[in-house]
């Protein structure tokens, strides 16, 4: 079954310039786009009842698509104007996309479409990568020269997913793959004489790392042969270390493992500065 990228879309600069980007990507990876949009009845607007309000929101849903397929002649577009809450529509959406992309208001805390915690729980709880698209992206921010970077961490299977995505996507833009491992000094007792002798055997720390860094990506290099592959490793706080390697990056992709907490579920520390401070899109893919 083809999966369609899916854009959400609520009027605003920001899912304006998601619907930009997922359109995009649909092109280039041959796939349907789809365009849902969320809406609740206004018992305010006393002088419109709910068709009438329906049809306000379904003009201006048309009117978004309209721009995008007028760029975009081949694409194949689907529209669906779900009336209710943006978190239910929006995992829904997810669960039967190949991504989701969403809109992301400026740096600094994720809000926009993602008020209070809806936005978080879609990203946490989504089957399939969430992107998350900020206003005034540009296509030409995605030109030959900038990579795409993507964090690697723990052995070959904890980051596969998210390579998977990373190397997928550079294949379909003809970009390269950063794939940045950051590293820190574990406490003395972490160290079990098994983990000394792989240190020993690797000559020290940093080795050890690259060598686990090389093991992760090895199976993605022979995946996509034509893709260039630059392996980064570097001590340091893992969320600053890949923000660091993504000042100039096309896309960055970070895994993710929900967590639960007794106020829902939550993002990963890494993702979650990430998402915050990025200057380009971010994809947020969930662990196998």
């Amino acid at each position: 079954m083809t999966r369609p990228i899916t854009a959400e879309v609520d009027g605003t600069e920001e899912s304006l310039a998601a619907l930009d980007w997922a359109a995009r990507e649909a092109v280039r990876r041959a796939l349907p786009l789809r365009v849902v949009h969320a809406w609740r009845y206004a018992e305010a607007l006393a002088a419109a009842d709910r068709d009438t309000q329906r049809g306000w929101v379904s003009e201006g849903v048309t009117g978004a698509v309209r721009s995008v397929t007028e760029r975009h002649p081949g694409l194949t577009v689907t529209t669906d104007v779900v009336e209710g809450g943006a978190g239910h529509a929006l995992a829904e959406a997810a669960a039967g996309s190949e991504m989701l992309v969403l809109g992301s208001r400026g740096h600094g805390p994720v809000v926009g479409f993602l008020l209070g915690s809806v936005g978080q729980q879609v990203i946490a709880e989504a089957a399939r990568p969430v992107v998350l698209v900020r206003a005034g992206d540009e296509p030409a921010a995605e030109a030959a020269g900038r990579d795409v970077v993507v964090g690697q961490q723990g052995g070959p299977e904890d980051s596969a997913a998210a390579l998977r995505f990373a190397f997928g996507t550079a294949a379909a833009r003809g970009a390269a793959v950063r794939v940045v491992r950051a590293w820190t000094l574990p406490p003395v007792f972490a160290y079990s004489p098994g983990s000394l002798r792989l240190l020993d055997e690797a000559g020290g720390l940093e080795p050890y790392e690259r060598q686990a860094l090389a093991d992760a990506v090895r199976p993605w290099r022979e995946r996509f042969p034509e893709v260039s592959v630059a392996e980064h490793v570097e001590m340091g706080s893992a969320g600053q270390v890949l923000l660091s390697a993504a000042a100039r990056a096309q896309l960055v992709v970070v895994g993710r493992r929900a967590h639960r907490t007794a106020v829902g579920a939550r993002i990963g520390s890494v993702a979650h500065g990430v998402l915050h401070h990025a200057g380009c899109p971010v994809a947020v893919v969930p662990h196998d």
